[in-house]
C-alpha cells in the first residue's frame, strides 16, 4: 500500500507538469518534483528517528530502577482498541484518497471525517493512558524504562496529532479550492504519512505493549 501510494504521488507529479522524466540539462526541476523528493526524504528521516527510539527502548526497557514495569502498567484491552482505531482510520484514509482521485468530493469529506474521528479516539485513549500512569507516579523521570516509553509512544502520538491538524487543513483546502491537482497531491502525501504511522504503531504495539506486558 505504501509503495503504491508513493508511486501515485510520483504519477501525479508527472501528470501535471514535469514528471520524473525531467531530463538533465532542462534547467531547475519543477516545484512538484522537488516537493515529491522532499517528502520522500521527510518520510525516510522519520523512519530513521523511530528506529533510534525503538533501539533505545529495547535497551532500556528492563531498567525500571525498582519502579513499575510494563506488565504492571499496560492495559492490553485499551491497546487493542487503539490499534483498531488506527488501522480502521488508515482504511478510511485510503478510501478518502481514492474518492479524491475520482473527484468525489462528498465521499472524500465523509471518509476524512471518519479518519479524523478514529484518529481522535486513538489519541484520547493514549492521553488517558498517559494520565493514568502519571497519576500513579509512573512519570518519565521515574526510571529509564519510563523515559524511553514516554519518548517513543509520545513521539508517535505527536505525529498522530500533527496528522489530524494536517487533515483539517487539507479538508479546508478541498472545501475552498476543490480537488485541484495541487490539493490532490497534498492529499496523497498525507495518505502516505498516515499509513507510515500505522506501520510504526504496529512496531510499538508489538515491542512495547505485547512484549512488555508478559
Amino acid at each position: 500500500m505504501t509503495t503504491a501510494a508513493l508511486d501515485t504521488v510520483g504519477a501525479v507529479s508527472a501528470e501535471h507538469g514535469g514528471g520524473f522524466g525531467h531530463r538533465p540539462g532542462d534547467g531547475p526541476a519543477p516545484t512538484r518534483i522537488v516537493v515529491a523528493y522532499g517528502f520522500w526524504i521527510f518520510i525516510l528521516s522519520d523512519i530513521v528517528m523511530f528506529s533510534a527510539l525503538f533501539a533505545a527502548y529495547a535497551v532500556l526497557s528492563g531498567n525500571t530502577a525498582g519502579g513499575p514495569a510494563g506488565s504492571e502498567l499496560f492495559n492490553l484491552r485499551n491497546v487493542f482498541i487503539e490499534t483498531m482505531c488506527l488501522l480502521f482510520s488508515s482504511y478510511t484514509c485510503g478510501l478518502g484518497a481514492l474518492s479524491a482521485e475520482r473527484r468525489q468530493t462528498s465521499r472524500f469529506l465523509l471518509f476524512a471525517a471518519l479518519t479524523f474521528v478514529l484518529g481522535g479516539a486513538f489519541l484520547f485513549i493514549e492521553i488517558s493512558e498517559f494520565g493514568g500512569m502519571v497519576g500513579a507516579g509512573a512519570v518519565p523521570s521515574r526510571s529509564a524504562f519510563l523515559s524511553a516509553f514516554f519518548t517513543l509512544v509520545g513521539t508517535h502520538g505527536a505525529h498522530v496529532t500533527l496528522g489530524l491538524v494536517w487533515l483539517v487543513y487539507l479538508v479546508a483546502q478541498v472545501v475552498a479550492k476543490g480537488l485541484r491537482p495541487a490539493v490532490l497531491r497534498r492529499l496523497l502525501c498525507f495518505s502516505l504519512f498516515w499509513h507510515a504511522l500505522d506501520i510504526v504503531w504496529i512496531g510499538v504495539m508489538t515491542l512495547v505493549y505485547l512484549m512488555g506486558a508478559r
